[in-house]
């Protein structure tokens, strides 16, 4: 009888044991099982979207300068503001507006005489004097036929200096709106092609980060890290890249 109840209770004791280490298998599986799931919930994909349009420039802005050289300031500056009429009469007969004209205080150097050895020396020998114009308008033709013209104003007897046309897009701000919600949906469906090709759908957007704007000639592929604004070009292509985080359901 002793044998026996030995027999049963190691047999309960073995039983015991194989319940635990069922019980302890059953905790990994199910933990684990949890834990697969949870990464597959917590899966995300991060894809970059584009778009891009082409935009022709409503503001144009032209600058130049204009110098002159004389033995005194008086005269010197008779002769400048002389030049400021004929400059600012040769833009006006040319279609643009009073208000749209902007000149700069007048500078004056003094030009010393030269020593034997190429130094300058302490006593004066005249002066230059010197006045910036710019130009701003929507006129963006009659700002570009000025800036070639302006070689008549030599028959005025204005030294001009002209600088290149520069053009802008003035709703910039506008269109940068329009063009990350274009690129965010470009986002998206990207995201979402790459993961229906593997049985997978596209749960919400987790983050968008905005990338660098180029706005480059029309024709134009230069790229920069840190963006581009081209001005020499009236008609232009604005580049939108935005960088967005999906989940994968």
């Amino acid at each position: 009888m002793k044998d026996l109840r030995e027999i049963k209770d190691y047999q309960i004791v073995l039983l015991g044991l194989i319940i635990a280490i069922g019980a302890i298998v059953s905790t990994f599986l199910f933990s684990h099982a949890v834990v697969s799931y949870q990464k597959l919930q917590n899966q995300t994909l991060t894809v970059t979207g584009s778009a891009s349009q082409n935009v022709s420039s409503d503001l144009a802005v032209w600058k130049a300068y204009y110098e002159v050289r004389s033995k005194d300031l008086k005269s010197g500056y008779t002769k400048i503001n002389n030049d400021k009429n004929n400059v600012k009469n040769f833009l006006i007969a040319n279609g643009m507006k009073e208000e749209d004209i902007k000149f700069t205080p007048v500078s004056s150097y003094p030009v010393y005489k030269k020593l034997s050895n190429g130094y300058d020396s302490n006593e004066i020998d005249g002066y230059r004097l010197s006045q910036n114009v710019e130009v701003s308008s929507s006129d963006v033709n009659g700002i570009t036929t000025i800036s070639q013209d302006s070689i008549k104003l030599i028959e005025k007897n204005v030294e001009l200096t002209s600088n290149v046309v520069e053009y802008f897009v003035s709703n910039l701000d506008e269109l940068k709106i329009k063009m990350l919600a274009e690129a965010t949906k470009d986002a998206k469906q990207r995201a979402k092609s790459m993961v229906e090709s593997t049985g997978g759908k596209i749960g919400a957007m987790n983050s968008a980060k905005m990338g660098v704007f180029q706005i480059v000639a029309k024709d134009s592929t230069d790229v920069s890290d840190y963006g581009i604004y081209n001005t020499n070009a009236k008609e232009k292509k604005i580049n939108a890249v935005v960088n967005a985080t999906f989940t994968i359901k």
